[in-house]
């Protein structure tokens, strides 16, 4: 799958998801994609968007201070389904 289709078909209409560490300020992060247990967000915080597991809908388990841009995110995310969980690299906590 080229990666026009695979963006096309993970995204969402973006809403708020909760993420306990650091977006309660916030009232949450915006969610704009959704495959498997995994969700693409923006990190209103750091200006960037990352990817994170979820376990519940509208719950983001991790936060990640990545300040990638929704291009470099869908592409990290089709690495991880193509050469597994590994392929994701996640800057740590807020800068």
């Amino acid at each position: 799958m080229n990666k026009p289709a695979f963006g096309s078909s993970i995204k969402i209409i973006p809403e708020k998801w909760q993420e306990k560490q650091y977006g309660k300020e916030g009232g949450g992060f915006w969610v704009v994609a959704i495959c498997g247990y995994r969700v693409i967000w923006y990190n209103d915080i750091e200006e960037g968007f990352n990817i994170s597991r979820y376990n519940k809908y509208g719950e983001i388990n991790q936060y990640w201070c990545n300040q990638s841009n929704l291009d470099d995110a869908i592409t990290q995310l089709m690495g991880c389904i193509k050469f597994g969980d590994d392929f994701i690299i996640q800057a740590g906590p807020p800068q």
